[in-house]
C-alpha cells in the first residue's frame, strides 16, 4: 500500500508536470492499493481544477468513484497528525502533510511525495520509506 501526497498525485494528473514521469513510474511499479488521505482531497481538488481544469478534475474523480484511489485516514488519525504538525512546526510539516505521515504510518509505511525535505525529516523518525 502507498500512501500519496497531493504532490505526487498532481504530477501524475499533470503530465506536462517535469516530476510525471517519475512519479507514474513509481506508481506503476506498484500495483497498490493506492491511499488518499480524506484531508487532502480539498487541497488536491483545489490544485487540479485551479492549474489543470474541471476536466482533468473528473477524471480524477472519476478514478477514485472506480476504486483506482481509496479514500481514508480520517479522524482516527488526527491525534497523530495533530503531534506531527507540532513536533515538526519549523519545516513546516503543517496539517495536510502530518495527516499524510499518519496515515502512511497506519498503512505500511510508504509515501509517494515530491516534498522530499519535509517528508524524509519526519519519515526518518517515524520509519516511513520516502518514494520516489
Amino acid at each position: 500500500m502507498i500512501t500519496l501526497d497531493s504532490s505526487a498525485v498532481f504530477a501524475l494528473l499533470n503530465r506536462r508536470d517535469p516530476d510525471h514521469e517519475r512519479v507514474k513510474s513509481a506508481f506503476l511499479k506498484d500495483r497498490g492499493p493506492y491511499l488518499i488521505p480524506a484531508a487532502s482531497l480539498g487541497e488536491i481538488a483545489y490544485l487540479v481544477e485551479e492549474r489543470l481544469g474541471h476536466k482533468v478534475m473528473d477524471v480524477f474523480l472519476a478514478d477514485i468513484a472506480s476504486g483506482i484511489y481509496s479514500l481514508d485516514c480520517g479522524e482516527d488519525q488526527v491525534p497523530r497528525a495533530r503531534q506531527l504538525a507540532m513536533k515538526y512546526a519549523d519545516l513546516p510539516l503543517g496539517f495536510t502533510d502530518a495527516v499524510v505521515v499518519a496515515c502512511a504510518e497506519a498503512n505500511g509505511g510508504r509515501v509517494l511525495t515530491l516534498d522530499s525535505r519535509d517528508f524524509s525529516i519526519a519519515g526518518k523518525a517515524t520509519g516511513l520509506t520516502v518514494l520516489p
